[in-house]
Formats: C-alpha cells, sequence, structure tokens
C-alpha cells in the first residue's frame, strides 16, 4: 500500500472521528435474554406480553391460558419496549443537511401457530416507538400487530417505524410470508415476499427459528433487514447473509416527531391464533446526547438574572422549610395514628397473648446485643432473651421492616399463631409494639435450628443420630399435618425449610416462622400476592412460578426438600458431579437401584435401611414435578409411622408440565407478576430441577413448540 493511498485513509478516520464528535454521538450496546422476572424492570411488557421459560412471549400461550376464563387466546396485542429512551435526532433536524443516529439490531425469533392449529395467527414486529407513555394502542389486535388501531392509521402522530414478519395475507399485502417496513401505518412502504427466498416463517404450524439483523445508517439514511434460520433453539447463531432480503431509504428525522424514541417489539392475534416469541435480543445504537441540558445555568449570567435567582432561591428554601414542617408534622400524625390501629387491632385478636413492654425485652436481650442474635430470617432478626423477673428464656423477632407491610407481616403471623396449639410447632408467648417498633416473643429453643445441625460440619459438632432424623421427620410432618388439615383454618407454611424448623431439648422438632404462613379463606386451595411467589430458592415448587400462588402441595414439595437435606446431610442447592440439585441427584440414585447412597456418610452404617430407603422414596415423591401427583400429608403421617406403604416412585423424573390447574380456583387464575423470594438466586434456575432451558427443550420434544 502506497503511503498516499495511507494518507488518505488516515485522514478519512480522522474526518469520521471529528464528525461523530461534533455530533455529540453516544453508544449504547446491550444484549438480553434469556428472559425471565430479572427484566421486569428493564422492559415493560404489555397486555398479553409476558417473559416466562426465558423467552418473551408476546402473544398468549395455550399451556397455561387455553381454557382460562381469565384471557381468550383470540384477538390478543401484547407489546415490549425497552425502558431506555434514545435520542435519534437532534433538535431542529435539517434533512437536508443533518444526520441521525445508527444502530444495529439482531433477534432470535420464532412464529408458530398454537395446538392442532395449523392456521397461521398474524405475526411480530420490531419498532421505534415514541412517546413512551402512549406506546399501546387499543384495538390493535389482528391485522394490526399491536402497532396502530383502524383510527390511527396512517397518522403521522403515531412517529412509528416497524419491521414486520407477517405471515398472515391481507388485502393489501403480498403474500401470507413476507417482511415488511411501515412507518406510521399497518400498511406496509416497502415489502419483500420471503417464499422466493427458501425461507417460511410458520410451514405447516411447525416451529421454526429465525435470527433477524435490522440495520440502519444514519450517515446514508438506508435500513436492512437480514434474516438467516437457525436450526435449534439452542444451536449456534448462523452468520449474517450477505444480502439483505429488505432495504430502503428511510429518514428517522422526518418520522420520529418526538425527541425520545423507544425500541422493542409488538405482536398481536386474530381469530387465529399462534405463539409470538423472541428468544435474545441484541441491541446498538450510536444516539445523541444533549450537551446542554435545559436546566444547566451559564457560568456569567447578566445582573437581572442573578437578581432572578437570588428570589428562585429565596422561595425555594422557604417551600423546603414548610415542607418539611409540614412533613414532620404529618409522619408523627401517621405513626401515632397507625399505632392506635395496630394496637386496636391486636387488641381485638381472639385469645390475645400477652403483651411485653419494650424496656423488658431490651434489657433482656442486653439491649439487642450482637452476642445474643440467633439469626436473621425475611422480615427480621431474632435475639435470645433471659426475663429475670420469670427466669425465662425467649427468642424475641424484631421486625425490620418498620412500614405499613412490615405492620401487615407483623399481624398476620400473629393472627394466625396466636391461635395455633400444637407440640411440633414454636409456641407464642407474646407481642410487642413500641413507636414503630415491632417484637415477637417465642419460646426459646436450646438446640437451635436443624439447618446448624446438619450442615456445620466441624469436630466439635456431634451429627444427629438416625433416631434423632427420624423422629425429627415424625414431628414436622405431623406438624405440617395440623396446619392442612386439623387446625380450624387451612394454613399453608410456605417457607418450610431446614433453618424454620427449631429443637427443644430433647431434638423435637418444632416448626417456626411463620413470617409467610397465611390462612386459606373458606374454600379456597390456594393463596397469592400481588408481589408473585414468596419462599427460599430450592424449596419452592416449580408450579407457584407459573401460577404465582402457594398450596398445600406446594408446602409438601418443601416438606420433600427437607427430608432429603435430613437423610443426606446436604442442601438442597449442592452441585454433586453434573446435578445442580440434591433432589435430582437422588433421583438418579433411585433410578440405578442404588438410592441409599445418598445416606450422609457420617452416619456410617448407623441407621435403619428400611427406615432411610422409606424416607428417600417419600421425598422424591413429595418433590414430584407434578403438584397433583404428591402425597398429601395425611398420607404422609401414616407412611412413617409405618401404616401404609410409600407410594410408587417412577425411576426416571417426570417432566415438569404447566398444569391445567385443577385444584384451584378458576378466578384465581391472574396474569404472571413479579417473582419474589427471600434470598437472591441465578435467573436460570427456579427451582429444583426446573430450567427454563431444560424444559423448554423437553416439552418442545413432546408437543412441538407448547413449552413456550
Amino acid at each position: 500500500m502506497g503511503l498516499a493511498v495511507k494518507l488518505r485513509m488516515i485522514a478519512a478516520m480522522l474526518l469520521c472521528f471529528t464528525a461523530v464528535t461534533a455530533q455529540n454521538l453516544k453508544t449504547f450496546t446491550a444484549t438480553y435474554g434469556p428472559f425471565n422476572y430479572t427484566y421486569f424492570d428493564i422492559f415493560g411488557p404489555k397486555n398479553s406480553a409476558i417473559m416466562s421459560n426465558g423467552v418473551l412471549q408476546l402473544t398468549p400461550n395455550s399451556a397455561y391460558l387455553e381454557g382460562s376464563s381469565g384471557m381468550p387466546l383470540e384477538n390478543q396485542v401484547g407489546r415490549t419496549l425497552l425502558k431506555r429512551p434514545f435520542t435519534l435526532s437532534e433538535p431542529g433536524y435539517n434533512k437536508a443537511s443533518d444526520r441521525v443516529a445508527s444502530f444495529n439490531s439482531s433477534f432470535l425469533f420464532s412464529l408458530c401457530p398454537l395446538g392442532h392449529n395449523t392456521t397461521p395467527g398474524e405475526g411480530l414486529a420490531f419498532i421505534i416507538a415514541q412517546p413512551f407513555k402512549y406506546w399501546l394502542p387499543s384495538k390493535s389486535f389482528g391485522q394490526y400487530l399491536g402497532l396502530i388501531n383502524p383510527n390511527t392509521d396512517r397518522d403521522p402522530a403515531n412517529s412509528l417505524v416497524a419491521i414486520e414478519f407477517d405471515n398472515v395475507k391481507q388485502e393489501f399485502d403480498p403474500d401470507a410470508n413476507h417482511v415488511g417496513l411501515n412507518i406510521n401505518s399497518i400498511v406496509s412502504t416497502v415489502t419483500s415476499p420471503l417464499t422466493p427466498l427458501g425461507i417460511e416463517l410458520a410451514p405447516d404450524g411447525e416451529a421454526r427459528f429465525y435470527n433477524a439483523w435490522v440495520q440502519y445508517d444514519g450517515v446514508s439514511k438506508v435500513i436492512e433487514v437480514y434474516i438467516a434460520r437457525q436450526a435449534e433453539r439452542d444451536g449456534e447463531t448462523p452468520s449474517r447473509p450477505d444480502t439483505p432480503v429488505l432495504k430502503s431509504n428511510l429518514d428517522l428525522g422526518e418520522v420520529l416527531k418526538y425527541q425520545y424514541s423507544y425500541f422493542g417489539f409488538s405482536a398481536s392475534t386474530g381469530n387465529n391464533v399462534q405463539l409470538n416469541s423472541i428468544f435474545r435480543w441484541n441491541l446498538t445504537v450510536a444516539s445523541f446526547v444533549e450537551e446542554h441540558p435545559p436546566w444547566e445555568m451559564t457560568l456569567n449570567p447578566p445582573p437581572w438574572q442573578k437578581a432572578l435567582l437570588v428570589v428562585e432561591f429565596s422561595l425555594l428554601v422557604i417551600g423546603a422549610a414548610v415542607s418539611g414542617y409540614y412533613y414532620l408534622f404529618k409522619k408523627r400524625w401517621m405513626a401515632q395514628f397507625k399505632s392506635n390501629i395496630l394496637r386496636g387491632a391486636l387488641k381485638r385478636l381472639p385469645g390475645t397473648p400477652r403483651e411485653f413492654r419494650f424496656k423488658d425485652l431490651k434489657k433482656a436481650t442486653n439491649n439487642f446485643d450482637e452476642k445474643n442474635k440467633l439469626g436473621r430470617g425475611g422480615f427480621g432478626v431474632v435475639y435470645r432473651g433471659h426475663l429475670q423477673d420469670e427466669n425465662l428464656e425467649v427468642a424475641v423477632k424484631w421486625f425490620s421492616r418498620e412500614t405499613m407491610k412490615g405492620e401487615d407481616d407483623f399481624l398476620a403471623e400473629l393472627t394466625i399463631i396466636n391461635r395455633l396449639r400444637h407440640k411440633h410447632l414454636v409456641r407464642l408467648l407474646g407481642w410487642c409494639y413500641n413507636n414503630g417498633k415491632l417484637l415477637l416473643v417465642y419460646e426459646y429453643m436450646p438446640n437451635g435450628c436443624l439447618d446448624t445441625h446438619l450442615f456445620t460440619k466441624t469436630p466439635d459438632n456431634t451429627p444427629l443420630s438416625w433416631d434423632q432424623r427420624y423422629n425429627i421427620i415424625s414431628g414436622v410432618a405431623s406438624a405440617l399435618n395440623y396446619l392442612h388439615n386439623e387446625y380450624d383454618q387451612k394454613v399453608v407454611h410456605r417457607d418450610l425449610k431446614a433453618s424454620n424448623i427449631m429443637l427443644d431439648s430433647d431434638f423435637n422438632a418444632r416448626l417456626g416462622d411463620f413470617g409467610l404462613a397465611r390462612a386459606l379463606d373458606k374454600e379456597k386451595t390456594s393463596y397469592s400476592e400481588v408481589e408473585g411467589v414468596a419462599g427460599t430458592l430450592g424449596y419452592i415448587a416449580p408450579e407457584c412460578f407459573l401460577t404465582g400462588k402457594a398450596t398445600q402441595q406446594s408446602d409438601v414439595y418443601a416438606f420433600g426438600v427437607v427430608l432429603l437435606e435430613i437423610v443426606c446431610g446436604l442442601r438442597t442447592r449442592t452441585r454433586i458431579g453434573e446435578f445442580r440439585f440434591l433432589v435430582d441427584w437422588v433421583w438418579s440414585l433411585h433410578r440405578e437401584g442404588h438410592i441409599l447412597d445418598a445416606v450422609e456418610q457420617r452416619l456410617g452404617d448407623e441407621y435403619v435401611v428400611e427406615e432411610a430407603q422409606k424416607v428417600l422414596v417419600l421425598a422424591l415423591a413429595c418433590c414430584h414435578p407434578i403438584a397433583s401427583e404428591r402425597p398429601r400429608t395425611q398420607a404422609i403421617v401414616h407412611i412413617i409411622s409405618g401404616l401404609v406403604p410409600v407410594p410408587y416412585v417412577p425411576p426416571f423424573k417426570p417432566v415438569f408440565v404447566w398444569p391445567s390447574m385443577p385444584t384451584l380456583e378458576d378466578d384465581d387464575i391472574s396474569s404472571l407478576g413479579s417473582t419474589t423470594v427471600t434470598e437472591s438466586f441465578p435467573t436460570t434456575h427456579l427451582g429444583s430441577g426446573f430450567t427454563p432451558q431444560s424444559i423448554s427443550r423437553e416439552l418442545y420434544a413432546r408437543d412441538k413448540f407448547k413449552s413456550v
């Protein structure tokens, strides 16, 4: 290469750099997927759009909605936008001389008719929409793809650009298998049939996976679309083709009328239905950055502006003082108001337990000394205390969330456990409410929690004997059966785990921590909250992540996990070889006929073989992925006592199937919300043996594309 050519290249690079710097561009790049609950704060799913099983589902999935009275599959619309605004053209944009921002987007998608239906049901679109608050027009289902509706079609105020992937022919479409560029309208300005190129978006109801690349050059103002088929959903991403399937001039500065733009996806169904899904998404945008925010003041303002600034500042100080006084007054008044309400509610509880004075509990715990801390749960800290006047050891639970929600948790736990009477439940002694401080006082358990004895393996920590373990199992089963069947209300514990099982001086089990427990209304079989699923990862039944509800069957699942931990001496989330959860490892041993290999090695031969085998098989039965197949607590008590045999457990762990919810009321079925647990967990594992990838692959093999 000659010197002159090199100099010209360097000069061109410098010119490009200078142009980009002058235009004040900033590059944003991100990769999204697999999609799960963590993306709810990043995206804004609307209407039927949900993130489930690692997939962004823009339209409903028959696997959990078919037959539900909550949402039909026909005439649905779903849209999601990245909650990040981009400035794609600067104010005062001049079509003749100004450039616009560039972007590059690639995503893996699929269009698939549902069930036995082979007729396509509309399609999906990659969109640039604005402004954010107007992003979902009404009556935009069917042919409108969630973009516009009959009243807004062709309206420039839509300020909308879309690349549609359509598999239904309308009167204005070239065919039923095409890609199109849409500007403020459902009628494409440019279309490109895909059949001549050997591309079929959804042939004969078969699920096919396609990678799409949408690239826009803000200098030449040209948009290009590329498509390539991917053999498998989790397979290797193919290279981008050399030739675009669609190419067109597009001036974003002319189309997008507002300051900010949002990238995302939209889809719909009509009289025929299909699942429109996005599996992963890469986005890179070189957008403009405001060099001078509107609130920024100049360094040397004129005198009249200085005087105005002094007046504004004075008014601001006065306003802040008034607001501060009002806020403090209101806060004190509201605190007193809530205190009176809570005290009244406590005193009206049936069989109201004893009310303790805060100063007595403070003295008993040595001012809540860290040395007296017994543990920390999802709702607060537990301290050991000694009431000298009564010579009584107590455990004091201090609720850490001192908000109305914290008070709700406090009341919920107190209301339930206040009337519970069972020898295998931790006994409530009383309560204390003082200036917003919420405390419950429990009977002290000298031997701490089961978690410590199972998982703290030091030379000084003697392992529990088999008789002690079996006695603990029997006690927890009895307590759970009492909550489910013998108390005057059905109670679901919702947080059954080793750390919530306490041991008294004789190592008898006492089930405690009723912070998440809820009593079910009459004739109800499940409990749900707006926040979603509560509990601890590894103990939460897989169906809870779909329904958002806790049931007696989900308590049984957690009990099964506890059984495995007691026998194996390992935590539920223990990696053993290729297995990431304890239940999967034990199930593999069951299949191979070596289930007793799971018994904790510290026990040696000091255990009853028949009992250990019975408990391990019972644990697998309780951890059955399908809720209706799990034994009831009454049967569990009889199995442990030897009155009835252990149920049959198949050698291969059954595939999790999204339930038709026969055990839940129809009016309980609602749209998915976010998932809340009492500890953090990896986004790709939602429960024991329950991963978006594994479930999708297994169910896909069984019935085309119903898994996602």
